[in-house]
């Protein structure tokens, strides 16, 4: 299945983010719960807010609570959930976090498990408490409304995302280097992204470095960390943003029993518009 496109009877889930006869967010989370839908969600469902998501045990989650409200250019917080209550209302009434991503990661004493699956269902406990953080799927509209070309989204690629050396402010067991996810653009652009960008600080705002990556721990920019390698055409130059990803980083050094994310680009897709999020 080509990235960003998937087929269904009812609430088919196309590139462009219309959905038919359903409302476009449920239409989208209608079909990654059914798992008809299994990739990236760049680009899909136009106008609103996609989440990253970090799943922790309550005993670990008062410290990621304090990370997160640390350091918030990597990690802006759209929502906290209880413990062990799957939902989140205040993001979309019929959001079920056991279901709702297209792929999740699972964490145990900080590695990765071998296999990214489709639901968590059975490993859900009571004691779980759902984070969800800004992304910059939000800020990318706002972007190509204004002209510019986000190269993975015309592409039908994922971001690319690197591992950073800029330093996170650490709280209890979390810490360790920003993850950071980058867009090529010309000068001038560079400088329209940051204007456009600077106004959506709950969805990481503003870029937190330009041009040379080696000063920020990155030595091969052609091979990113997660995502899809990135295509830069000549003339261009990388900016990159603080990226929602960084709380695996982070899970990676406290080693929690289990922590639950999602694969990166597999975002949450909710109800909230990406209009409200901007300032003015």
């Amino acid at each position: 299945m080509a990235a960003g496109v998937a087929h269904a009877a009812a609430g088919e889930v196309r590139v462009d983010g219309r959905a038919a006869g359903v409302e476009v967010p449920h239409g989208c989370r209608v079909q990654i719960r059914a798992g008809t839908f299994t990739g990236q969600t760049a680009g899909l469902a136009p106008g609103f807010v996609q989440g990253n998501v970090i799943i922790l045990p309550d005993s670990h989650a008062g410290d990621f609570l304090r990370f997160a409200q640390a350091n918030p250019k990597p990690c802006p917080l759209l929502a906290v959930g209880e413990p062990g209550n799957p939902h989140l209302p205040s993001l979309g009434a019929d959001i079920d976090i056991r279901t709702d991503l297209p792929r999740y990661r699972v964490f145990r004493d900080g590695v990765a498990d071998a296999d990214d699956p489709l639901e968590i269902g059975d490993i859900w406990r009571d004691d779980l408490v759902t984070f969800v953080i800004g992304c910059s799927f939000s800020f990318e509209e706002a972007l190509i409304q204004d002209g510019l070309d986000v190269r993975h989204v015309s592409l039908g690629r994922n971001v690319p995302m690197y591992r950073s050396t800029i330093p996170l402010v650490p709280a209890g067991r979390f810490g360790g280097g920003m993850v950071v996810s980058m867009r090529p653009f010309k000068p001038a652009d560079a400088i329209r992204a940051v204007q456009v960008t600077s106004r959506f600080p709950a969805v990481h705002g503003a870029p937190v470095h330009l041009t040379d990556p080696a000063a920020i721990g990155i030595n091969d920019l052609m091979r990113a960390d997660f995502g899809d390698d990135p295509v830069i055409d000549p003339g261009e130059i990388p900016v990159f943003w603080a990226c929602g990803v960084t709380p695996q980083v982070a899970v990676e050094a406290a080693k929690p029993p289990i922590a639950i994310a999602h694969v990166p680009g597999h975002m949450l897709i909710t109800d909230l518009r990406n209009a409200r999020l901007a300032v003015i």
